[in-house]
């Protein structure tokens, strides 16, 4: 039975409120087996904990948002680094720069990631990277933060394969999405062809970034299907070896048993 891991989910948003069992249901339908949901913020990070103390194949990531930078305290790092004893959190995610909304300085959103990528580095535990709009920071910072120690995710990739390449030899990996399926994307399919296939993750990022034939609706965990599928014709090789590689690396970078 061909297996799909799902790294990057919101089923905590609140679009899944009235159909949230269905939501998991119809992914488990599709053979998405194990999903990693973020907790990003003081609201998402309890939720996503509950859910992953709820279902089995869900796993937790628990970190602070670059939007959200503004609104973090001392008190909250402290918190993200007690939950990371927990046995089901398996990164602290998703943290990053986002220049795109302009909720947070700049400056502060450095400074947010510096301490998540030094808390990671203490706990050794990998980090799931949002990057909107702010390539040259985000792999300076990876850089000077060494954060190569612990490596991570970069979800929902984005950059050119410049960037991508930085990326790699830093010892992430690059997940890809629901833009992969969309006709005019025309650089996130050339870097993912180009990406090794060890280093290779898929997730859907739900409810946001739905998938070609369902762009402009809701997204869900079980669209992780169309995502590996649009990455098995760009790579070349068939849907059931696709989901196998990236299903093993996600166990490895993640440290599920």
């Amino acid at each position: 039975m061909m297996q799909l891991f799902d790294t990057h989910t919101h089923l905590d948003a609140p679009q899944f409120d009235e159909d949230r069992e269905q939501v998991i249901a119809r992914a488990l339908e599709a053979g998405v087996t194990k999903m990693i949901n973020i907790g990003f913020n003081r609201e998402t990070i309890p939720t996503t904990m509950k859910l992953a103390e709820t279902y089995d194949y869900i796993y937790a990531a628990v970190g602070w948002h670059p939007v959200d930078a503004i609104d973090m305290k001392d008190g909250d790092l402290e918190w993200i680094a007690s939950l990371c004893s927990h046995p089901k959190v398996v990164a602290i995610g998703e943290i990053g720069l986002d220049y795109y909304w302009d909720t947070s300085p700049k400056e502060v959103q450095q400074e947010v990631l510096r301490k998540q990528i030094g808390l990671a580095r203490e706990l050794g535990m990998p980090i799931c990277i949002h990057n909107r709009d702010a390539h040259e920071d985000v792999v300076r910072i990876l850089r000077e933060e060494k954060a190569n120690e612990v490596g991570g995710v970069m979800h929902s990739f984005s950059g050119s394969w410049e960037t991508a390449k930085m990326c790699l030899d830093l010892g992430f990996h690059l997940s890809f999405g629901g833009p992969i399926t969309f006709k005019n994307a025309r650089v996130p399919k050339e870097v993912l062809e180009k990406t090794p296939l060890d280093r290779l993750l898929i997730e859907t990022d739900s409810p946001y970034l739905t998938p070609h034939p369902f762009r402009g609706k809701r997204n869900e965990s079980g669209y992780v299907k169309l995502v590996a599928e649009a990455a098995a014709e760009i790579k070349g090789i068939d849907l059931q070896e696709l989901a196998e590689i990236t299903y093993a690396n996600a166990l490895v970078r993640f440290g599920i048993v």
